[in-house]
C-alpha cells in the first residue's frame, strides 16, 4: 500500500488535503520550498564550477584587451593593469561591467575560497547490491523446517524461533547460503571455511563486477579497496580474494575491517573519506557484507536463537571518488559522517559473540539491545544536529534545554514547577529521507516513535527487512536503492543513513542527492502539485 509523502524537508509545512481514506496528501508551493534551500551547501557544490566559468571569461577578457593594444605587452600593462574602475565605458571591449584588474582579483579570491577553504569532496559514483538467486531463497515455513533438520534444537526452541519469525517483519523469500540450504537435500550443514569462502566469492564478486560496469571503471582504476565483514575473517583476506579475481593493481591500498558489527558499512565510508582527504584524484571501492555460512547457532539458549531468525545473505559495493570532474556523473555527495561509541555497563554485552553453557558458539542478543541503541542514537544525533538542523530548530533545542535545567534547579530549591520533558528536535526539517538499519522490527518501531517519523520515513527500512532480512552492514544500501527507485528522490535532497553496531556503536552519514529519480508509474503516493 502506498503512503502519501511530503515533498519537502520541513514538517511544519502543513498544506494538505484529507483524502477519502482519511490520509493527508501534501502539496507545497515552490515559493515556500525555496526558503528551505541550504544556499551555503549549494555554493560549496557548484562554486568550483562557477569559478572555472568566471576564470575562463577573465582569461578571454585578457586576450581581448591584449589584442586591442596590438599585443604590445608594455602598453597593455601601462594602460590596463592598474585601472581599478568600477564601471567601464560603454564602448569598452570588456565582457564584464568592471575593469580588468577587478576581474583578476575576484577570480583569484574565488579560486582561493573554493580550492583552499573547502575540503576535498567525496562523491558516490554508484553502488550495487547483491540479489540472491532463487535457489537461495526460502519461505518462513522452510526456515523452520531448516532448523528442524539440524536435529539439535528442542521443540521448545523451534516453537520460539517460529513465534519470533512471525513477529520479526522478515518476508516470505529471504536468502540462505548453499552451505545451509543443502540441508533440504538431507545433506549435513556445511560450516567449513571453503563453504564460507564460496558464499563470500559469490556475493562480493557479483557486486564488485556490477558496480565497475555501472561506473565504467576498470579494476586497475581502483586505488583503494576497503572490505568490511564482521564475523568471517579468513587468511588470505577478503580483500586479497577480490584483488586476485579482478587483477587489480599491485600498489592498491587495502583495508579489511572485521568485528565491528552492522555499523561497519559507515565506518568503511568514514575511513574512505579520511583517505580521500589526503590523496587527490583517487577512486575507493567499499564492499560491505556478512557471511552467514559459518554463523548458524546450533544450541538452545533463547538469547542466541534470534540470530537464526533475523540475519540473511546480502552485500553491497560502493565506488567513491574525490575528483571534481566526477561531480557531473556522481549520484551523491557525502556531506557528513558522525560516529559515536556509547559506553555503559550493558553496552558492550548487548551484542556479544560467545559460547553458551554447552560451549556452542553464537551471537547473544540482549533484551537491552533496543534501549542501548536508543541511548547511542541520542548521543549521535546530539552531535549530528548542528550539521543538519536549521537555526530555528537548534534555537528551540537550546531554549528548552535551558528551561528544563532552570525548572530542575527551582524544584531543588523547593519551588514546585511542572516537569518538562526533553525536547526532541524535528530532524525531518533537515533530512528528506531516512535509511535506518533494518536490524529488526523493534529497532525500526523504536526509532520511528522516538523521532516522531511518519510511516513513509521508515518505508525503505521496512521494505528491506521484509524483502532481504537483516543483511547486516549492507542493509543501508538496500534501503538507499529503494529510496532512489521508489520514493522520488530529487536533486538537492538529503538522505540520512543510520546504522548500529556491537560495542556499542551508532553511526550516521548524510548524503546530498545530485540526481533526480522518476517514481514508477504505478505508484499512487505522488504528492499533488499545486
Amino acid at each position: 500500500m502506498s503512503i502519501p509523502r511530503v515533498n519537502s524537508a520541513a514538517s511544519e509545512l502543513n498544506d494538505y488535503d484529507i483524502t477519502p481514506e482519511g490520509k493527508k496528501e501534501y502539496h507545497v508551493s515552490k515559493s515556500r520550498l525555496i526558503k528551505l534551500i541550504n544556499w551555503v551547501q549549494i555554493m560549496q557544490l557548484y562554486g568550483p564550477i562557477l569559478t572555472l566559468i568566471f576564470s575562463t571569461l577573465v582569461a578571454l577578457q585578457i586576450f581581448v584587451k591584449f589584442g586591442v593594444h596590438n599585443y604590445n605587452f608594455e602598453n597593455f600593462i601601462a594602460k590596463e593593469a592598474f585601472r581599478f574602475n568600477i564601471m567601464e565605458p560603454t564602448n569598452s571591449p570588456n565582457l564584464l561591467s568592471f575593469s580588468l584588474p577587478w576581474q583578476i582579483v575576484l577570480a583569484l579570491v574565488l579560486f582561493v575560497w573554493n580550492f583552499s577553504r573547502v575540503g576535498a569532496p567525496v562523491f558516490l559514483l554508484d553502488f550495487a547490491t547483491f540479489e540472491a538467486p532463487e535457489s537461495w531463497k526460502v519461505t518462513p515455513e522452510q526456515t523452520i523446517d531448516l532448523m528442524r533438520r539440524q536435529k539439535c534444537f528442542s521443540e521448545e526452541s523451534v516453537q520460539f524461533m517460529e513465534r519470533m519469525l512471525n513477529q520479526s517483519g522478515v518476508g516470505p523469500a529471504t536468502a540462505w547460503p548453499p552451505g545451509i540450504n543443502r540441508c533440504f537435500k538431507d545433506e549435513p550443514y556445511d560450516s567449513s571455511i571453503e563453504a564460507s569462502r564460496e558464499e563470500a566469492e559469490i556475493v562480493m564478486f557479483d557486486v564488485v563486477r556490477r558496480v565497475l560496469e555501472q561506473t565504467k571503471l576498470k579494476p586497475k582504476n581502483i586505488d583503494v579497496l576497503i572490505v568490511n565483514c564482521s564475523l568471517f575473517s579468513p587468511t588470505p583476506s577478503l580483500c586479497a580474494m577480490i584483488i586476485n579475481e579482478f587483477k587489480m593493481r599491485q600498489d592498491i591500498l587495502t583495508y579489511n575491517l572485521s568485528g565491528m558489527g552492522c555499523s561497519a558499512g559507515l565506518i568503511s565510508i568514514d575511513l574512505a573519506k579520511n583517505i580521500l582527504a589526503g590523496r587527490p584524484n583517487t577512486n575507493v571501492l567499499v564492499v560491505s557484507t556478512e557471511i552467514i555460512t559459518p554463523n548458524l547457532y546450533l544450541g538452545n539458549e533463547r538469547s542466541f536463537l534470534l540470530q537464526n531468525i533475523l540475519f540473511r545473505c546480502g552485500g553491497a559495493a560502493v565506488v567513491l571518488s574525490n575528483k571534481w570532474t566526477d561531480a557531473f556523473r556522481a549520484k551523491f555527495k557525502l556531506l557528513h559522517v558522525v560516529r559515536t561509541q556509547y559506553v555503559s555497563e550493558d553496552s558492550a554485552g548487548c551484542v556479544y559473540e560467545t559460547q553458551d553453557e554447552n560451549l556452542v558458539r553464537g551471537v547473544r542478543l540482549s533484551k537491552d539491545l533496543v534501549k542501548v541503541a536508543g541511548r547511542a542514537m541520542e548521543k549521535n544525533f546530539t552531535m549530528l544536529g548542528p550539521y543538519v538542523l536549521p537555526i530555528s530548530e537548534q534555537a528551540k533545542t537550546v531554549f528548552w534545554m535551558i528551561a528544563r535545567e532552570l525548572f530542575k534547579r527551582c524544584n531543588g530549591l523547593g519551588i514546585k514547577l511542572p516537569k518538562i520533558s526533553p525536547y526532541i528536535p524535528d530532524f525531518k526539517r533537515g533530512i528528506d529521507y531516512f535509511c535506518i538499519h533494518a536490524g529488526g522490527r523493534g529497532v525500526i518501531d523504536g526509532i520511528e516513535k522516538n523521532l516522531q517519523l511518519a510511516p513513509y520515513h521508515v518505508e525503505a527500512s521496512r521494505h528491506t527487512l521484509y524483502t532481504y532480512g537483516n543483511t547486516s552492514s549492507s542493509s543501508i544500501w538496500y534501503e538507499m536503492k529503494y529510496t532512489c527507485e521508489q520514493m522520488s528522490l530529487s536533486r538537492g535532497q538529503r538522505v540520512l543513513q543510520l546504522a548500529f553496531g556491537s560495542g556499542f556503536k551508532c553511526n550516521t552519514a548524510v548524503w546530498l542527492s545530485l540526481r533526480s529519480y522518476n517514481k514508477p508509474r504505478d505508484s499512487k503516493s505522488k504528492p499533488k502539485k499545486e
